[in-house]
């Protein structure tokens, strides 16, 4: 957090009404989508590029009658080559080559591929000398060149492609800087020569006035690309002006009056805003911090995703939940009959609540509340609320209600594990450490409900959450899954 501007989370959020919180969240999907097809197309392309790389370096070291000469099966050289480019996928992906971010030059991208690449390299030569499985040394010394140097070809491609589509406006967020001095002049040259970010920068605002209509051209020797300045101080009008969707703050002096009015402003105009921090900062959950290329920027809403994790978890979700529906079948066919035989209504309840980004979907469970009750009111706290059936009552307190859940599991509105999905109109009156929910897909289970305050509402314990969010990979997912068993079967 910015010690020196002493931002209370709280209290920006009391400026941001919902609706604002919608919109931001609308306008920023599209752009979060295409780097997400993006980082995805960069997966499959890198597992590709090293196949073909490890192909090539076997053809290699046929031709020129290397060493002992080793032969390998077509098949099976294929079957070594995939897996090492599994490998050499989930190393990248571990160091975070594939999450949304920048490196002047690209320099960071290439001392990515050549440290994965040697230290996957120098894994095979242990596997190989001290197993029976034979690697011809010097094939893996070719592959040590090969593989690298196919990678960085194949990514400058992809560089050069993703230059081209945002040429044509795709996956493109406009980007408007407050403060045109060192800062703001340095990160819009980091912007300029990062496009896999998919930010541009289209103007300055600055509250000093011999500034205005001045061109801020890029740090260094080239002057081709410029952006001119706007006068200040920033205002909502100023960034429905530029079309902005994220307003910069590169002033790390500016003071705590300021930085709040030009927090207030920018979200009012529904753009996100970053800000450039002091010398020193503290943690918080609702602030995320990126360190690009030596600017650090904090973010109230940053994204954070590791691909290989998700396809992971989807894979588990998708497995887990059919065979789960599978086993909770005999259960599930008696249970149906009795809540029809407990009050008039159907078995199964039907109810419309917010995932991922936003996007609204029908959540099935097991009807646990009579007929009359409203559909969209705030759930029960207490097993006495009167809504609620006396079958429902033992469906609550074992979470037999929510087997049906497993349905949303398998069509991929919903994760095992994960935040609980809301209602809409909860959703409307979300403040903006609220909205984080929204960044990954919503699940059966979590941390609030192995927590003591599942009694309250979810909104209420935002903190279980933004930790889960925070901190998630697939053993804690694993943890949760285990300890909802236990927790279950408990009848707690």
């Amino acid at each position: 957090m910015h010690s020196s501007i002493g931002l209370s989370p709280r209290k920006v959020e009391s400026t941001v009404d919902a609706e604002a919180l919608v919109v931001q969240a609308a306008r920023h999907t599209t752009s979060s989508r295409f780097r997400s097809h993006l980082a995805k197309f960069e997966v499959v392309a890198d597992f590709l590029t090293v196949i073909a790389a490890v192909m090539f370096s076997y053809e290699i070291y046929s031709y020129f009658g290397l060493g002992k000469q080793l032969r390998y099966s077509r098949p099976f050289l294929f079957g070594v080559a995939a897996t090492f480019a599994a490998v050499i996928v989930l190393m990248l992906d571990r160091v975070g080559a594939y999450a949304q971010g920048t490196s002047l030059l690209r320099v960071r991208e290439t001392e990515h591929v050549l440290r994965v690449s040697v230290q996957v390299v120098a894994f095979m030569m242990g596997v190989s000398f001290f197993t029976s499985i034979l690697f011809s040394r010097w094939l893996l010394i070719i592959g040590l060149g090969m593989v690298p140097l196919f990678l960085f070809l194949q990514r400058h491609l992809i560089y050069l492609l993703v230059q081209h589509l945002h040429a044509r406006g795709y996956g493109i967020e406009r980007v408007l800087i407050y403060g045109s001095g060192s800062t703001g002049r340095r990160v819009y040259s980091l912007l300029r020569r990062s496009p896999k970010l998919g930010l541009e920068p289209v103007a300055f605002v600055d509250d000093n006035a011999s500034k205005v209509g001045c061109a801020i051209f890029e740090l260094g020797y080239e002057t081709r690309r410029s952006a001119s300045v706007m006068r200040g101080p920033l205002t909502r009008e100023l960034v429905g002006e530029a079309g902005a969707d994220l307003v910069v703050i590169a002033i790390p002096s500016l003071s705590p009056e300021s930085f709040h009015h030009a927090v207030r402003e920018a979200m009012a105009a529904n753009a996100r805003v970053s800000f450039v921090p002091s010398h020193f900062v503290h943690s918080d959950p609702l602030i995320d911090f990126q360190d690009l290329d030596g600017v650090l920027l904090a973010s109230f809403s940053l994204e954070s995703r590791r691909f290989t994790y998700e396809w992971a978890k989807r894979f588990f979700d998708f497995c887990g939940a059919a065979v789960l529906l599978i086993l909770g079948l005999p259960l599930s066919i008696p249970l149906a009959i009795l809540i029809k035989l407990d009050s008039k209504g159907p078995a199964l309840f039907r109810q419309e609540r917010v995932g991922l980004e936003g996007r609204r979907f029908q959540m099935f469970k097991f009807r646990t509340m009579y007929r009359e009750a409203p559909v969209y009111a705030y759930s029960p706290t207490t097993p006495e609320d009167d809504r609620i059936t006396r079958l429902g009552r033992f469906l609550r307190r074992t979470s037999l209600d929510e087997l049906p859940q497993l349905l949303n599991v398998l069509m991929g509105d919903m994760s095992l594990v994960g935040p609980r999905p809301e209602m809409p109109f909860i959703v409307e009156s979300y403040a903006e450490h609220h909205a984080k929910r929204l960044q990954v897909k919503p699940g059966i289970t979590g941390l609030w409900q192995l927590s003591g305050d599942r009694n309250y509402q979810i909104h209420e314990n935002i903190e279980y959450d933004l930790y889960y969010i925070k901190n998630r990979n697939f053993f804690m997912d694993l943890a949760i899954l285990l300890h909802t068993s236990i927790f279950a079967m408990r009848g707690i």
